[in-house]
């Protein structure tokens, strides 16, 4: 079969018609036990929900044919998934991970993983060199999140990647801020995608859930991923994944109309003189302007920008917004401001003066005349 392009893919991946029925959206399937057949096997391959469901396996078919990889393992979170990638090494393994990155990952490295046995490097993770200083003979991972959060740092996946196989180590990438097709982490040499399906993938901000996804012919961390999925029962619920199918049927027009706004914001608070600096890779001056355009497919929806005055005066902004809502969590068909200090807590390295912005479905026009009384 010819190969479909990615909005094809989307609304028709995973799932047929229903053999049954006609249906041409999937019946959800809420039961937590399966029949088995009189000599004690399952031929219709399904025992159990923990192990298996056909709403989970469906949307683990559905993302892993969008990233171009072999298959995926479901979670009920993105943490949940993340973690389970940092336990499939083995106590004493060693990884790399970025200085700055999802707090929730982070705080789970330092206050979970790291006592459990894993020896982990933080690194700054846009500076190659240091990146090959860090590389030890032991080290089996490298957690890149590109762009990182909160202030959208690029790293070049494909050098990235170059190193990692000096010592034979796998790239995990985190791809939540950049949903497919954005940026083919597999084809930059990437062993394991990871999202927060929660964000982009869903779009809705109505569930929960993570996805970790194995290239074409799999890898042994995947394996041990797969084992932990199952037997620890981290799984979301059927429904909820098939509202995260439903949610990916549109996300090819989301994210396109997501970008633009974004673009749009970013250049606007560019030119606002009460704005210190906006982070934004699809701004020419962004340091990783050039690695982001070499990589990604569209610079995404997320943004942050540092407001002069800093802590008191980026509250401020954030609590004149209007038309923008004041959330944490990104990637939903609505536009939320955030000051990520606050959340984060007193160790936070993210300057008190930034609001991070992701962008929804709002007319670009009036997301930025919000801003704009804002800032004022």
């Amino acid at each position: 079969m010819k190969k479909r392009h990615f909005e094809t893919l989307a609304v028709r991946g995973g799932a047929e018609v229903d053999p049954e029925t006609g249906a041409l959206v999937p019946p959800l399937h809420l039961s937590t036990t399966f029949e088995r057949d009189p000599d004690g096997g399952y031929r219709r391959d399904f025992s159990y929900s923990r192990s298996d469901n056909p709403n989970r396996r469906a949307l683990e078919r559905l993302i892993a044919e969008l990233e171009g990889g072999e298959e995926a393992a479901a979670f009920a979170s993105g943490s949940a998934a993340a973690g389970a990638v940092f336990r499939s090494l083995r106590p004493g393994d060693h990884a790399l991970a970025p200085r700055e990155m999802y707090h929730g990952i982070r705080s789970l490295l330092l206050q979970a993983l790291i006592p459990w046995g894993l020896d982990l490097t933080f690194v700054e993770m846009t500076d190659l060199t240091e990146v090959r200083a860090a590389l030890r003979p032991e080290t089996r991972l490298i957690w890149a999140e590109t762009p990182s959060n909160p202030r959208l740092g690029i790293t070049d996946l494909a050098a990235l990647a170059d190193l990692a196989g000096e010592v034979g180590a796998v790239v995990a990438c985190d791809n939540t801020w950049t949903p497919p097709p954005l940026q083919p982490a597999f084809e930059l040499g990437a062993g394991l995608v990871v999202h927060a399906t929660t964000k982009y993938l869903a779009g809705h901000s109505d569930l929960i859930g993570g996805v970790v996804v194995a290239p074409r012919g799999g890898t042994e961390l995947f394996e041990r991923i797969r084992f932990l999925q199952r037997n620890e029962g981290a799984v979301p619920a059927p429904f909820d994944c098939w509202l995260t199918m439903r949610g990916i049927r549109t996300l090819p027009y989301r994210i396109r109309a997501q970008q633009e706004g974004a673009s749009a914001i970013a250049h606007f608070l560019a030119g606002h003189s009460r704005v210190e600096r906006v982070n934004y890779p699809g701004l020419p001056d962004h340091l990783g302007h050039d690695v982001a355009r070499r990589q990604m497919t569209g610079f995404g929806a997320m943004l942050s920008f540092e407001v002069a005055g800093g802590e008191e005066a980026a509250l401020g902004v954030a609590a004149r917004a209007e038309l923008i809502t004041r959330a944490t969590s990104l990637g939903g068909i609505e536009t939320l401001i955030e000051h990520r200090a606050s959340i984060e807590g007193p160790e936070s390295p993210t300057p008190d003066n930034l609001l991070r912005l992701s962008v929804g479905l709002e007319h670009p026009d009036d997301l930025i005349a919000d801003l704009e009384q804002a800032l004022a």
